[in-house]
């Protein structure tokens, strides 16, 4: 339920960006010098999509459930860890985006790791407090920590090389296990992306030309190692207590493959450095090996 949460914020911010860097290719071009009114108005469009999207949550996933005095649960088992891996990188990419927003405003270096790339944790642990006060969830120390850790990952690299080597990202693909319980995995193809954690996979995608930089490699190359999980119909209980019948069980899987990285490719346009930019959150489909602690290796020739 949190990530659903995590990737419908990364969804509204994501289109927020677009919005604010939509039109002519002038206008997409990032300012050299501090241009207040392009300032202004990223301030001014964060604080109106924070606050409706908080709003939007409260309505969706609060309203209908109590409230309660502020607590913390300790969720840290559930899911295989798979929720905890959605919120660092959510909280990654909200902070990547608002600090490439400011960084179309010409604002300093410093001021976009400050105020740019912190949107992601203080937006996160905002909804950590709402789920504080709901008799339904709890805040959760493990969310709060994966959050830090997204938001460490982008500014510790930005403070190390100046750029991005190591990108998390993320793919799906539909499973068997959403039909046995659709409320929760989701009933049709846009909740399953949100909500069945048995067709997510995160990766961390690292770019081998920033690594190797006199090296004869394409600059859009990646390799990158994903974790995912499999057989789960709840967070910690057993299967069987929903489908005795059925011999599902609950593992880890691990893989390793290529990837391209979409803002190596070279263009003059600011409306495709754009378009690349947003859609950099998604893992590119490729050649994998997948590790399973249940059955072991084996290959895809193409896994999404």
């Amino acid at each position: 339920m949190k990530l659903k949460k995590s990737l419908f914020l990364i969804f509204v911010f994501t289109i927020s960006n677009c919005i604010a860097q939509s039109g002519i290719n002038s206008f997409l071009k990032p300012s050299d010098t501090l241009n207040f009114k392009r300032k202004n108005a990223v301030f001014i469009a964060e604080s109106v999509v924070s606050v409706s999207a908080l709003i939007g949550l409260h309505q969706l996933w609060y309203a209908d459930y109590p409230q309660s005095k502020f607590h913390f649960t300790n969720d840290n088992k559930e899911w295989l860890q798979m929720d905890k891996i959605g919120h660092l990188y959510s909280s990654y990419h909200l902070g990547r985006l608002g600090s490439e927003m400011l960084q179309w405003s010409g604002v300093s270096r410093k001021q976009q790791l400050v105020y740019g790339a912190g949107l992601g944790f203080a937006f996160l642990t905002a909804v950590e407090v709402l789920d504080g006060f709901s008799s339904e969830w709890g805040a959760s120390s493990g969310d709060i920590i994966a959050n830090a850790s997204g938001t460490a990952l982008y500014v510790s690299q930005q403070l190390l090389w100046k750029e991005q080597r190591i990108t998390p990202k993320f793919s799906f693909h539909t499973t068997r296990f959403a039909k046995y319980r659709p409320k929760v995995l989701g009933s049709s193809f846009s909740e399953q992306v949100l909500k069945d954690y048995n067709g997510q996979t995160y990766w961390l995608s690292a770019n081998l030309k920033s690594f190797f930089k006199d090296s004869k490699i394409p600059k859009i190359l990646n390799l990158a190692v994903g974790y995912g999980a499999d057989g789960m119909l709840s967070g910690t209980a057993e299967n069987s207590s929903f489908f005795p019948e059925q011999n599902f069980s609950k593992s880890r899987q691990f893989y390793l493959s290529f990837d391209i990285d979409l803002t190596k490719i070279e263009t003059k346009s600011h409306f495709w450095k754009t378009f690349f930019s947003v859609f950099s959150v998604v893992k590119i489909p490729a050649p994998t090996l997948e590790y399973t602690v249940n059955e072991g290796f084996r290959a895809h020739v193409l896994y999404f």
